[in-house]
């Protein structure tokens, strides 16, 4: 009798703990998923209002390239910081 009691607390408990588990890796993925968001759409802006102020100075094509130089440069930086 003991031992049934046991084993359903037991189970019980385990379902709780997975069911939190289950609510922590929601809460993790949507906020990766959040914080990309913002990054593709901040990243989106910054790269707009650099072009729009390089391109006040120089022609279009200038101001692309150096914004794509730029853009170009950070993601060589984070490929090698990664391969670190």
């Amino acid at each position: 009798m003991i031992n049934a009691l046991l084993r359903a607390a037991a189970t019980f408990s385990a379902a709780r703990s997975l069911r939190a588990a289950a609510d922590q890796a929601i809460n993790r993925v949507l906020l990766a998923l959040g914080i990309g968001a913002a990054l593709a759409v901040s990243s989106a802006c910054f790269t707009f209002a650099a072009y729009v102020v390089l391109e006040r100075h120089l022609d279009a094509a200038s101001a692309l390239a150096i914004v794509g130089g730029v853009w170009g440069v950070a993601a060589a930086a984070g490929f090698i910081t990664l391969r670190r």
